[in-house]
């Protein structure tokens, strides 16, 4: 890779820029007092000259055949200052300033005109590209003390500093819940904090792959250093930056087209069971399962249909009914209604060769196509051959909405469920129509789950009344995906090592902007959970923003609440306690959409000035108020604990009993089978709600108390 040099920089109103040596121009432009922005435009353009991740919350949602990567519009564009230091240009606001050196190219961010040094470029070479495959490389200056967070779904401890990791979806089933890398997101975001206790966000805006290297690579003549590597894509990268993590994740959210509010029924407990749908008589199996929740006292506000209402053997056919199975599945989902249940529908963007609609699809040219034979690309889906839909064709797009509506929606389903959207389509000449401008698959594989999901929030949205929110999940997906969906750390596999480490995938995610994130409750793959792994493995994920109970075994087993009697009772109660902290969970959905906070949290964005809280642990705050530690071990029975420090040493309080425990200390408390730890900060005040007279818990309960806690 060869090391650029820049020309003398070029103030300008919005920043400064400098032609290097191969004539492409940099541009560093001030959009807020604390976000900057960085462009390499080359000679001949822009790769990926339009962008669908960036959409200001003021502005409204990217256009759907996306935005102009020099699009400005829904910026503040403060004024800023030029001032020359020593023969070198520092340009900023009065929160924000860069040092811009040409020779070699490298840039200094600081916050404020002298104020403490934020981020650097690596002083012997910042910017590179490798003129062999196109490769992008950004190396910046890396401190030991340094944390790093973000990048989405990613596994192992919550400080990313020493990993190397890709961004790039994958249909992972079974990955290693601590060390698997990439999972199914595409998430080229690092939240970092400096050793002088300083907060910083650094997105960089492609789709294409990105490997981020945050300390592994170590080479004598550079110093230490970290680096992104961009395949075949363009440097653009926005620097955000603030005193607390919270500041710099609300930017960096902002940016990117705020939150879904989603359906408050969403928020309630939901089950989903592959083996349920997959079952020859996958119909009755679904009507025993509406009765033995209301026999076993469970409140379930949503039933999840996996695949097999559309299956033939193992293949699945989007938007077909078996009626084999399903004889009259209109009845059925009136029955679910009737229980309170609303329906979610999995839906998958491959057709298999011998679908009923495959033919027609093809020959509109609705297909990712190889562009040298112009024809679909086939590759192996679900235990078959298939090819993928291509979301960037307007009509293909249209196509789906109507299949959509008349196929699921009109059989009775409230929303629809994107899956297996990682289109890690692997032919290196497919292309796809872009919108009447073509991409190269490789340019848009993330772009598919965004745009898969975009379509089905839409068509979802115009059979609503206006205002009345949309629900919708997917799996896979980059930037942008979080304005329409639900997400969640995908096809885990049964084990105490994956209950522990998912904890932390939730709170990357959550760092990394996405907020409605949650696992699958008692693992999706693998053997079904013994008693005490599924009791604690409910307690850990009764206070995700999603709790869906989901899996998939060998032999048609499924995780069920009642499947293990011994322990039913503390299944259910954990599910109820869900539902009495109903209230306060809502509005938490409601300030992660206004004011773009996380739901989940790890205790040092609560607590950022408690060094304790960045130890790596298995806690989490839902919200600022409550703390949860959840057990991950088999066979606890008590519960190691550090409560960060409050204000004029104000104790926290223990949910359940009202006990007192001092703060900025760690503790041991009791931790019976039945029972998740959870403490309250002194002098919060949690709306808590019950269940109607005769009747089970239900999303909307009434608040019934007001409770305060403190001594």
């Amino acid at each position: 890779m060869k090391p650029w040099h820049a020309q003398e920089w070029q103030q300008s109103v919005q920043g400064a820029s400098a032609l290097l040596e191969d004539q492409s121009q940099l541009t560093v432009r001030f959009l807020s007092e604390t976000l900057a922005r960085v462009t390499l435009k080359p000679q001949a353009g822009y790769r990926e000259p339009r962008t669908w991740a960036i959409a200001p919350v003021l502005q409204g949602d990217a256009p759907l055949q996306g935005r102009s990567r020099d699009d400005l519009t829904g910026f503040p564009l403060p004024p800023i200052k030029h001032q020359v230091q020593a023969g070198v240009l520092q340009v900023g606001t009065p929160r924000l300033s860069v040092r811009l050196h040409p020779h070699p190219l490298r840039l200094e961010w600081q916050a404020g005109s002298g104020g403490p040094d934020l981020l650097s470029d690596r002083g012997t070479s910042a910017y590179l590209r490798e003129k062999r495959t196109g490769a992008i490389r950004h190396c910046l200056q890396r401190n030991t003390a340094e944390r790093y967070y973000g990048l989405g779904d990613k596994t192992g401890p919550l400080n990313l500093h020493g990993r190397r990791l890709r961004t790039g979806g994958m249909d992972s089933l079974g990955y290693d819940p601590e060390h698997g890398d990439p999972l199914y997101k595409h998430w080229p975001f690092v939240l970092s904090r400096t050793p002088q206790g300083q907060w910083l966000g650094l997105y960089y805006d492609t789709l294409s792959t990105c490997t981020f290297d945050l300390g592994c690579e170590h080479d004598n003549y550079h110093g230490f250093y970290r680096y992104v590597d961009i395949d075949d894509g363009d440097l653009d990268y926005y620097l955000m930056v603030g005193q607390t993590p919270a500041e710099v994740v609300a930017q960096f959210v902002a940016l990117i087209g705020g939150t879904a509010l989603p359906p408050r029924w969403s928020v309630g407990y939901a089950q989903t069971a592959m083996g349920l749908a997959d079952a020859p008589d996958a119909q009755a199996q679904l009507d025993a399962f509406i009765d033995k929740a209301r026999d076993h006292r469970i409140p379930v506000s949503a039933f999840h249909y996996g695949s097999g209402y559309s299956s033939r053997g193992k293949q699945r056919y989007v938007f077909t009914w078996n009626h084999q199975k399903f004889p009259d599945p209109k009845a059925l989902n009136e029955k679910f209604h009737a229980a309170g249940m609303r329906l979610v529908a999995n839906i998958k963007p491959c057709l298999l060769d011998d679908h009923p609609a495959y033919a027609l699809v093809r020959d509109r040219q609705w297909l990712i196509e190889n562009a040298v034979t112009q024809q679909p690309v086939v590759e192996p889906f679900w235990d078959g051959q298939g090819s993928h839909l291509d979301f960037t064709h307007p009509e293909a797009y249209r196509w789906w909405q109507q299949q959509l509506a008349e196929k699921v929606l009109d059989y009775g389903l409230d929303a629809g469920w994107n899956d297996n959207n990682e289109y890690a389509i692997q032919d290196e000449d497919a292309s796809v129509h872009g919108f009447g401008e073509p991409l190269p698959m490789h340019r848009s594989r993330p772009l598919q789950a965004l745009l898969m999901t975009r379509a089905t929030y839409e068509a979802q949205k115009s059979r609503l009344a206006p205002g009345e929110p949309v629900f919708t999940v997917t799996r896979a997906g980059p930037p942008g995906i979080q304005r329409y969906a639900q997400t969640w750390s995908g096809d885990n596999t049964t084990s105490w090592r994956t209950l522990r480490w998912n904890i932390r995938t939730g709170l990357q995610m959550s760092l990394s902007g996405l907020f409605n994130v949650g696992h699958d409750v008692g693992g999706f793959y693998g053997p079904l959970p013994e008693p005490e792994l599924f009791v604690r493995w409910v307690q850990s994920c009764c206070l995700n923003p999603r709790m869906v109970m989901n899996s998939w075994k060998e032999g048609g087993a499924s995780n069920l609440p009642w499947m293990h009697p011994e322990v039913a009772a503390e299944v259910i109660d954990a599910i109820r306690l869900r539902y009495r902290l109903m209230p306060y969970l809502w509005s938490l959905f409601e300030q992660a959409h206004a004011s773009h906070s996380p739901i989940l949290r790890p205790t040092f964005f609560v607590f950022p000035e408690d060094e304790a809280c960045y130890e790596d642990c298995d806690d989490f705050m839902l919200g600022d108020a409550l703390l949860a530690a959840p057990v991950v071990c088999p066979g606890e029975r008590e519960r190691r604990v550090y409560l960060p420090q409050l204000p004029q040493g104000q104790p926290w309080v223990d949910f359940h009993d009202g006990t007192l425990w001092a703060s900025g200390q760690m503790h041991t408390v009791a931790a019976p089978l039945g029972r998740l730890p959870l403490f309250v900060r002194s002098g919060a005040q949690l709306p808590l709600a019950n269940p109607r007279p005769g009747q089970l818990p239900q999303h909307d309960d009434p608040i019934t108390e007001l409770k305060s806690f403190g001594p």
